[in-house]
């Protein structure tokens, strides 16, 4: 199995230089009783993972379908690496056909990759168990099929780190020291040497506090990061209709131009990519893996010739949100004029309050579900709301009005025609619906 491995954003510790040649700009922290939520499509789907803090880290796969996820962290501290693999999704009949399960067992043994030993995947079994010896930078690889991603996390130790708590603890002791002391009525040689020592581990870790890694203070990006640009690109180069291909967005920073390595998760993902066609008939919302410092990279297909448009949609730690946006073309047989409705999904007739939308005034749409419906990426419903002309895009996200309907309240800022889409998990199955909004001015 071949690894990819990338610089992705860093951890917020101090590190000396000879222990840590090259460390991405951020990692998400993962403390003891803390989770990370962060989706990804590959390939095969969607696969959500819960990183949970503590040593050991334990990694939850998450997937509507059964999918082998490989799993490995790697300290960049001191390289150990600990590797697991599991399934996502649910195992009931063993009719994963990837080879490795014929009839609900597990037959192919253990896998050896370089001098990591994985266990065989269990079946059934979502959890992952990465040993985690210690606090700090980890990259956490993540391979299903093909595709790797690499996400950046920070193991915090639940109790401190060991030089605060050898600083606190000598500080205590030369405390405890000078009260016996004092109680006694005179000061032993032994107490005063023993003082006199604790009184120099104190001191020492006072001094060397500020270039020794914090687990317990994360770091402060600079306000005011300038925008991130977005460059969309496929491979091939020229994408052909109903074949795949791979869309890769490359993120670099407006004032350097160099590689934007400081992505926040927000709503359970790195980034969101809408990508729609022109006309709105094809749509797809999609969360790309990190394969390289300030590159997304995520597999489609699409089903006919055309312009595409795609809608990134990212947040630079202490930044804020922005939205990029960008295009590819289709080539292929036909004229590239569709004959499809003009929107994708199931499409529905929503309330509108007020009944004919005015732009720059909020409007509020309710739209009817099957309830009853779970959260996906940490909301109950998401709308994408996109200007016929693809120039404007929105993401709302929405409240459940009980199982049966769900609310967005937004504002459309011009008058016009407006493609939508409503995404919501309904019995565990995402749905996607869709419907038009005329605004007048």
């Amino acid at each position: 199995m071949r690894w990819i491995r990338v610089a992705v954003p860093a951890s917020g510790a101090v590190l000396v230089a000879g222990l840590l040649a090259a460390s991405p700009a951020w990692a998400h922290e993962v403390g003891a009783g803390q989770e990370v939520r962060v989706t990804q499509t590959f390939g095969s789907g969607e696969v959500t993972l819960v990183i949970g803090g503590g040593a050991p880290l334990r990694v939850d796969a998450r997937a509507a379908r059964p999918v082998r996820v490989r799993l490995s962290l790697r300290s960049l501290t001191d390289g150990s690496v600990s590797a697991d693999s599991v399934w996502a999704g649910s195992l009931t009949d063993g009719s994963v056909t990837d080879g490795s399960v014929t009839d609900g067992s597990v037959t192919d043994g253990s896998v050896t990759d370089g001098s990591v030993t994985m266990s065989s995947p269990r079946q059934g079994g979502q959890t992952a168990v990465l040993s985690a010896d210690h606090d700090g930078p980890y990259e956490l690889g993540v391979g299903v099929g093909d595709e790797v991603s690499v996400i950046p996390i920070r193991v915090a130790a639940a109790g401190g780190a060991w030089w605060a708590m050898l600083g606190d603890g000598a500080v205590l002791a030369l405390g405890l020291l000078l009260v016996g002391g004092v109680l006694a009525g005179r000061m032993s040689a032994a107490l005063v040497g023993a003082a006199s020592a604790a009184a120099a581990v104190a001191a020492v870790v006072m001094l060397l506090r500020p270039y020794l890694p914090s687990t317990s203070q994360r770091p402060v990006a600079d306000p005011g990061l300038p925008y991130a640009q977005g460059w969309v690109s496929t491979l091939p180069a020229r994408p052909a209709a109903g074949a795949a291909f791979t869309l890769t967005v490359r993120l670099t920073d407006g004032a350097t131009g160099r590689p934007v390595d400081d992505l926040a998760v927000h709503h359970e993902a790195l980034a969101h990519v809408v990508v729609t066609s022109q006309d709105g008939a094809f749509f797809r919302h999609v969360h790309p893996l990190r394969v390289a410092p300030g590159v997304l990279a995520v597999r489609l297909s699409v089903p006919r010739p055309g312009r595409y448009l795609v809608h990134t949609e990212m947040e630079r730690r202490q930044s804020g949100g922005q939205l990029l946006p960008g295009g590819f073309d289709v080539f292929g047989g036909g004229s590239g004029e569709s004959s499809a409705p003009p929107v994708s999904g199931e499409v529905v007739v929503p309330r509108l309050s007020p009944a004919v939308p005015v732009a720059g005034s909020p409007v509020t749409v309710d739209v009817a579900v099957r309830g009853p419906l779970a959260p996906w990426l940490g909301m109950p419903g998401h709308l994408i709301v996109r200007s016929e002309d693809g120039e404007q895009l929105a993401h709302v996200h929405g409240t459940a009005q009980g199982a049966s309907a769900l609310r967005f309240t937004f504002t459309l800022p011009r008058a016009g025609r407006y493609l939508a889409w409503v995404q919501c998990l309904e019995a565990g199955e995402l749905v996607t619906r869709s419907f038009t909004v005329e605004v007048e001015r």
